[in-house]
């Protein structure tokens, strides 16, 4: 998605570039021919159409070379894109060194980067044709293609030779997934988004050394190198709810919900001036796609990723407070892993500061997808 809107915006400084090449080219046969000029006054008229002839021609070469390097660089767009590349837009988390919510979590002493929005099914498909033709670790669940509430990966070919494509809209929450597939798509984006085989090069080392783990594995910890990892709690929690009372946050620095608000959440789809709203359900068991308390079995209640684009954090993530929960690094008790956030399928409740989640880190299910972080 972010890869083809940057192409896009490429092009069209490419036809600008064009367009005023062209333009300033057609200027230069139809300037006056000064060769009969004979008085001083023609003469100096001359003088200064040669000085404006010669800035045309300074600027016509810039612009060529504008447009060569242009061109590289949409070359390069378009090999990107159709090499499955993934980029992530991050924001920055600032305010290092803050202090933690009453709860005892979000203190960060460092500034990092995590995702603007959960990772998206065109980004899990492009992982997924990288380093899945055999799928070793089981980064695909068929439950992708055929639970429809959530269904947006569909796989083809044998094994060997898997091909996998999106289900409609690309740009919902990848769910489905464990907090292995989760470590290993890190370690896909550490290792710079290789192809091949799932091993040490591609999958199995990077931000984690997971080397063919699939279950359990909780002394599995981020490798201080790491380029991109699973939020840790502590961050996934100060990019959801700090935001500092000198720059107009609440009192105390932390909100109840990751929408900026004390308040819970409504459901309703759209942009400024909406705000304070989420994929959740409603108190009333009301989805936001449909509007309705019915469930249908074939109803997809994923939306979009920053749907609700009037209801951002503070640092300007979206989705933290709904549409799918979301795996972090803590582990909890003594088998499981984090999970924070709300769902489609969940209300605001879930959606608290106050309330943790937790999972078995094989485990995948229609509700829990994932975010990344960066330093």
């Amino acid at each position: 998605m972010t890869i083809l809107r940057h192409k896009r915006h490429q092009c069209h400084q490419i036809r600008l570039a064009v367009i005023v090449s062209v333009f300033f080219s057609m200027l230069w046969p139809i300037l006056p021919d000064t060769s009969w000029a004979g008085t001083s006054r023609d003469k100096r008229v001359t003088k200064k159409l040669k000085k404006e002839n010669r800035k045309l021609k300074r600027q016509i070469r810039v612009l060529r070379s504008n447009i060569q390097s242009l061109n590289s660089q949409l070359s390069e767009a378009i090999d990107n894109c159709s090499n499955g590349r993934v980029e992530i837009e991050m924001v920055t988390v600032g305010n290092a060194g803050n202090s933690a919510d009453s709860t005892s979590y979000g203190a960060v002493s460092y500034q990092f980067q995590i995702g603007k929005y959960e990772v998206t099914l065109g980004q899990y498909v492009a992982f997924l044709n990288a380093v899945a033709t055999t799928d070793t670790y089981g980064l695909y669940n068929p439950a992708m293609a055929t639970d429809l509430n959530v269904a947006g990966i569909q796989r083809s070919g044998t094994i060997g030779s898997y091909e996998y494509s999106a289900i409609g809209n690309s740009s919902r929450p990848v769910t489905y997934v464990s907090w292995f597939d989760a470590a290993r798509f890190c370690n896909w984006l550490h290792n710079g988004q290789p192809k091949g085989l799932q091993d040490l090069t591609t999958t199995e080392d990077g931000a984690y050394f997971l080397n063919g783990a699939t279950s359990g594995a909780l002394a599995i910890d981020r490798e201080n190198d790491a380029k991109y990892f699973i939020p840790s709690e502590d961050e996934w929690y100060k990019a959801a709810y700090y935001h500092p009372q000198g720059v107009g946050g609440p009192s105390g620095d932390y909100w109840l919900f990751p929408t900026k608000s004390n308040s819970a959440p409504e459901n309703t789809i759209g942009p400024l001036p909406l705000t304070n709203q989420a994929n959740i359900k409603t108190a009333g068991g009301v989805h936001s796609v449909t509007q309705s308390a019915s469930f249908s079995s074939t109803q997809n209640y994923l939306t979009n990723v920053g749907s609700y684009g009037g209801s951002p954090s503070f640092y300007g993530t979206f989705d933290q407070a709904g549409n799918a929960l979301e795996w972090n690094e803590a582990v909890v008790a003594t088998d499981k892993r984090g999970i924070r956030g709300s769902c489609w399928n969940n209300d605001e409740e879930d959606a608290r500061s106050t309330f943790r989640w937790r999972g078995v880190p094989e485990d995948e299910s229609d509700t829990v997808g994932f975010r990344v972080g960066s330093p």
